[in-house]
């Protein structure tokens, strides 16, 4: 599940978040916005369960997937398209 925030100026707080057992293991949102790198955001557990990092993004459009244990890629269903390579999010 993704949540937008504005902030100030043009930038928006993007929260990635999934639920505490989909997938298990560590998992990193890599993109665009990160040159891919795996564990720079890491989606952390929070007090109720849900696992999640926030990003600040500039305007445009971003392109991420997800990383997990394993090397198991998955895409955000919530983003604003899938296509073959990976979630979008148009801000």
């Amino acid at each position: 599940m993704l949540r937008r925030t504005p902030l100030f100026g043009t930038k928006t707080r993007i929260t990635f978040t999934l639920p505490p057992d989909q997938p298990a293991g560590i998992v990193s949102v890599v993109g665009d916005f990160n040159d891919w790198s795996p564990g720079r955001h890491e989606l952390l557990p929070r007090r109720n369960g849900l696992r999640t990092v926030s990003v600040i993004l500039p305007p445009g459009t971003h392109r991420f997937r997800y990383l997990a244990t394993g090397g198991v890629w998955f895409d955000d269903e919530s983003a604003d398209r899938i296509d073959h390579h990976g979630s979008l999010l148009q801000l």
